[in-house]
């Protein structure tokens, strides 16, 4: 049986240990991973092995040559371009047509029973077999769900955490038959998870699942990488680690020189021909390289030093990583985290901070103390994106650092010379920052349109412009008037989507920024006619008829609207008592409080003055509250429904788009008035990525943001107060009467810790839990896993992407039993959750 390893992966998170070697050469416990993976397939009786390699192919093939060191066969396919994982074992495809083949990853940490696996696919008859594995965070992998045979049912490649629906992945171990590579296109990229095996799932093909008990680690980050480290060190995994063990836990190469006075608590490794002198302490779960010096008075713990690295008197190493070649002079120190790349000098006393990343051939002063990365950094935190964009306190986590490195990052991922619209909202903070912004964008060659204090409706239209490539917006978290939001939008107008957030997140990470040479730097304008334009095609697209005379209250809330409803409602017969109507640059945000107060007064007014309706906007233009007639504030699901059956009263016909947390009276509503619903993700980009959709007539989040598609498919509370206008207009009901011919919604909700780790794990038991349950239960994966009965009775259990929870809505018939339905199911999440 012959084996491919796939080696040509760059390993880019993993920088700087892998910007001048390619990830299958980093050593693990002071051998490349790649070494260790064909150790284990002659542990398999595997040895004839083709690799696939790409990037730095040329280093791979003079380290292992032809594998006879190691017993080994080995034979090379070289890509002129990266071909994906199935695009790779393709253009080895000559070699293998001879007989079933097993594909392994060269840069994942594992000793899985590969002979296991051989019987199982052989047993199943199995045209592939897919090693899976349980994981605490599947979030970086393709999940994987299979029936009681092993068989595939369904998966999906890197989920969000609405989307996991178990926590067993795919490891990247496959067994196949070579009729499989006849589905593979040749020459071009393609990808077995995202490609191939959807594509054979469809068909019927036989794919199934083998979840193994053995180890693995994809080590493919910093934290993966030193617990890699720690496993091996502490036996979880099976590997050769050389020499013999000096007391237990203490691994010593025999050629090492180990001075009796030296300190060495395991489990450690001390590599071939290391130096370690007396006085020296070396603790838990430090690796020493081939080659290296640790002088008297040294501290090690839980670092992992490369080969020929030279680290002198005093020096102080603690959870961190040292590039081959290095030399760390006396009395230098080095925090957790901190990466030091290849063949640098860290001089006498220098202070290398928590998270800093030096990159190779870089020298570190003597005394400096060293906070930020030297030319490239990472960021250290889960995501750089969250539900409002980039957010945090404002220069704390929030910066013009900061600012400038973002839109350095997204504009490396744009094209020179495109333009890009700016915007911010009334406070001194965002003034600020925005100019950070735009000077990065000039000086990496794209043209500014900056809008000043514009809202966020009217920067998301112009941003949607056939010459705008996207669009950078800085506002102040609502609620919260220390903070503050970085919305980056994509060339429609929208918040950009995830696979745009996870690109921009590598080039920021890596600091890898394009930068314009002197004779490219842009030009930073400021467009006419900004709000004209606006008006003019709001007022264009959405039917205004038979307004005149209607008499509305309207709260500005001292925010950017106030500077676009004079001339909207200036150009409609309607009679407007407006309220906050300036901007406020000193409170550019309300507390809970004061938007209680605010709204208290608006419905005082609506009622005294006999309004149709009052309508309270946030500060920047986007979301909308309603109070009706009776000065009767409208909760925001509440107000959703509103809109909705005025809408499709109007419309009879066309889809609504509304995230699946919605209650299902939306369903009843649109089935009275024959329209349809189609449900999506909470996330705010997929729900104006469905509004985009040509027959849809509207789309709202239940959280006072509502979409009209004739328009835009942003979330907009200007446009959506004027098409409100004319609904209620034409309609001769008021906001009260449309409520109350509207059935109750009896939709609970309820949030439940769970720790980052047993995330995965809960949604794999939800998922057991209904398969063994009684009755007939549908399940739907749109976001997170809902479940619904036989009596319309359903239950949604979505982790929460940005905090440690989880978060279950349910709805029934009544209170009694929408409760009891959401306890059960809080009860399975607490009992996965440990």
């Amino acid at each position: 049986m012959k084996a491919v390893v796939m080696a040509g992966g760059e390993g880019t998170r993993l920088r700087p240990m892998t910007a001048n070697q390619p990830k299958p050469l980093l050593p693990v416990a002071n051998r490349p991973i790649m070494e260790h993976v064909l150790r284990l397939l002659k542990r398999h009786r595997v040895t004839e092995t083709v690799v696939t390699l790409q990037f730095l192919a040329a280093l791979v093939r003079n380290y292992f040559g032809d594998g006879d060191e190691l017993g080994m066969n080995l034979q090379y396919a070289t890509e002129d371009i990266p071909l994906g994982t199935a695009g790779s074992v393709k253009n080895a495809a000559d070699r293998l047509r001879d007989g079933r083949f097993l594909v392994i990853s060269g840069d994942a940490l594992t000793d899985i029973d590969l002979t296991d696996m051989v019987r199982f696919h052989r047993e199943t008859s199995a045209l592939v077999t897919i090693g899976l594995k349980r994981v605490p965070n599947p979030l970086e992998f393709g999940i994987i769900i299979v029936d009681e045979t092993g068989r595939v049912q369904r998966f999906l490649e890197k989920p969000t955490w609405g989307q996991v629906f178990s926590d067993t992945v795919n490891t990247g171990v496959y067994v196949m038959e070579p009729e499989v590579l006849d589905h593979v296109a040749g020459g071009e990229p393609v990808d077995w998870s995202a490609d191939v095996f959807p594509r054979l799932l469809d068909a019927g093909a036989p794919i199934y699942g083998y979840v193994a008990d053995g180890y693995w680690e994809d080590v493919g980050t910093h934290e993966s990488y030193l617990k890699a480290h720690a496993d091996a060190l502490s036996g979880r995994v099976r590997l050769d680690l050389g020499g013999f063990e000096l007391s237990p836990g203490v691994w010593v190469a025999e050629s090492a020189s180990v001075d009796p006075d030296a300190v060495l608590k395991g489990p450690l490794l001390i590599g071939d021909y290391a130096k370690v002198e007396a006085g020296a302490e070396l603790r838990e779960f430090t690796v020493l390289g081939n080659n290296a010096v640790v002088r008297e008075g040294a501290f090690l713990h839980r670092a992992v030093v490369h080969d020929n690295v030279y680290l002198g008197p005093g020096a102080h190493l603690r959870g961190c990583v040292i590039g081959k070649s290095t030399d760390v002079m006396s009395g230098a120190r080095i925090e957790e985290d901190a990466v030091i790349g290849d063949e640098c000098v860290i001089e006498s006393e220098a202070y290398i901070s928590s998270g800093v990343r030096v990159y190779p051939f870089k020298t570190i002063e003597a005394g400096a103390v060293v906070n930020t990365s030297v030319i490239w950094e990472s960021r250290g935190q889960r995501s750089l994106f969250g539900p409002r964009g980039v957010s945090g306190l404002v220069n704390v986590e929030i910066t013009p650092e900061l600012c400038v490195r973002l839109a350095s990052a997204y504009a490396t991922t744009l094209k020179k010379g495109a333009q890009v619209v700016t915007s911010r909202d009334s406070s001194l903070a965002a003034r600020a920052l925005k100019r950070a912004v735009i000077s990065a964008l000039t000086a990496s060659a794209i043209n500014v349109l900056d809008l000043e204090a514009a809202p966020l409706p009217v920067a998301r239209f112009h941003t949607a412009r056939e010459s705008v490539a996207g669009g950078i917006a800085l506002r102040t978290t609502a609620g919260d008037p220390q903070s503050a939001d970085i919305v980056i939008m994509d060339d429609r107008g929208a918040d950009l989507p995830a696979a745009a957030q996870r690109k921009l997140e590598r080039v920021f990470s890596r600091q890898e920024f394009r930068r314009a040479f002197p004779g490219e730097i842009a030009e930073l304008n400021y467009p006419a006619r900004v709000v004209e334009d606006y008006t003019h095609e709001l007022l264009r697209r959405i039917d205004m008829t038979g307004i005149d005379g209607m008499k509305v209250v309207v709260d500005c809330a001292g925010g950017t609207s106030s500077l676009v409803l004079p001339t909207l409602l200036g150009r409609v017969g309607v009679d407007v008592l407006t309220v906050n109507a300036r901007l406020d640059d000193t409170s550019p945000t309300e507390t809970l409080a004061e938007r209680r107060r605010d709204l208290q007064r608006l419905s005082e007014l609506v009622s005294s003055s006999r309004a149709a309706f009052g309508v309270r906007f946030d500060p920047v233009g986007e979301r909308i509250a309603l109070v009706d007639e009776m000065g009767q504030l409208i909760g925001e699901e509440r107000a959703l429904l509103v809109v909705l059956d005025l809408v499709a009263a109007e419309r009879r016909g066309g889809r609504v788009a509304l995230p699946v947390t919605t209650t299902r009276v939306a369903e009843q509503v649109c089935r009275f008035h024959g329209v349809q619903v189609r449900w999506t993700p909470t996330t705010l980009d997929a729900l104006t990525s469905a509004a985009a959709d040509h027959d849809m007539i509207f789309a709202g989040d239940g959280r006072g943001g509502f979409v009209v598609p004739e328009f835009s498919p942003a979330v907009d509370g200007l446009a959506a107060f004027m098409r409100l206008l004319g609904l209620v207009a034409r309609t001769r009901l008021s906001l009260s009467q449309i409520d109350a011919r509207i059935p109750l919604a009896r939709l609970l909700k309820r949030t439940v810790p769970t720790r980052w780790a047993a995330k995965g794990a809960v949604m794999r038991s939800v998922i057991e839990s209904v398969e063994a349950g009684p009755g007939r239960h549908r399940i739907d994966t749109t976001d997170g896993v809902r479940v619904t009965g036989d009596d319309g009775s359903w239950v949604l259990i979505l982790p929460a992407a940005t905090e440690p929870v989880t978060d279950l809505w349910a709805e029934a018939q009544d209170v009694d039993t929408a409760q009891a339905l959401l306890e059960r199911w809080a009860r399975v999440v607490e009992q996965a959750a440990g």
